[in-house]
């Protein structure tokens, strides 16, 4: 309960942050549409290109498949590292004084953007690495890729705030990353996980809500609950994500030079995390 209740207070501080640029919620929503289109125009480049038609042989239509899905899977990457730079673009400007738009926002990312689809090729690669390891090597597989994916999550925490805020380089940003969290507060990092209880917990009565709609309602009661628990869950979803975010900023700016910006307490920031 104790750690919940430091989420929590975490968690309110960053809204406290996020709801003086509420518009900055556009940019996970843009990320979702975004790849919704990149994943429309995959399946049309598929179709038209006989990607997904097996009369052409099997080889040949593997092999086309892989390449489409595999530059489907770079784009969708680096369009949610894309958006998530501009996120904590607009919540650095914020944490220093700032006014952040959308606009600014999206402009400090596309600032970083080399260094930014990097990173998404650096993160796609050891995504895809890590899944043939466990397609190939059994349970023992996954339970190794479990412990590299959380570890690797952990290490890597930082990495977009390096770039945004302190202008690293793809590589580089990881080995800064790995090097704060690992100077200042280990290797058991509590806030992922927090965020992500906090977004179950808050996302479970919508999808109660929608289930009750949808048994109760007699006929469009069904595509009502539906509607319901999607748009629900989603909402929750970019709000969870940008608090997150905002949080995640204000970590790199304590790590990197012991300040807690933007109203957030040093204590609450050290108690998110386990030492060594």
């Amino acid at each position: 309960m104790g750690r919940f209740a430091n989420t929590w207070r975490l968690t309110k501080n960053s809204w406290s942050l996020l709801k003086q640029d509420r518009e900055l919620l556009w940019l996970p929503v843009l990320s979702m549409l975004t790849i919704l289109v990149i994943a429309a125009a995959a399946a049309v480049v598929g179709f038209v290109t006989g990607s997904f038609d097996a009369s052409g042989g099997a080889e040949s239509v593997e092999g086309s498949a892989v390449v489409l899905g595999l530059v489907f899977a770079f784009v969708a990457t680096a369009t949610v590292v894309y958006f998530e730079g501009a996120l904590v673009a607009g919540a650095h400007e914020r944490m220093t004084g700032g006014d952040p738009t959308v606009r600014s926002a999206m402009g400090k990312a596309a600032s970083r953007l080399p260094s930014l689809l990097g990173w998404a090729l650096i993160t796609l690669t050891v995504g895809l690495v890590l899944r043939f390891l466990r397609e190939r090597l059994g349970w023992l597989g996954q339970m190794l890729t479990f412990l590299a994916e959380a570890a690797w999550g952990v290490a890597t925490y930082l990495v977009v705030p390096a770039i945004i805020i302190d202008d690293y380089r793809s590589f580089a940003s990881v080995k800064h990353s790995m090097s704060l969290v690992r100077r200042t507060w280990g290797e058991n990092l509590i806030a992922q996980a927090g965020f992500g209880i906090l977004g179950f917990v808050i996302a479970l009565p919508i999808i109660l809500v929608a289930v009750l709609i949808a048994t109760l309602v007699p006929g469009i009661g069904l595509y009502i609950g539906i509607a319901v628990g999607v748009i629900g869950v989603l909402a929750v979803s970019v709000v969870v994500s940008a608090l997150s975010l905002y949080f995640k900023t204000a970590l790199y700016e304590y790590a990197v030079d012991g300040v807690a910006h933007g109203g957030f307490d040093i204590d609450e920031m050290e108690a998110s995390f386990r030492s060594k």
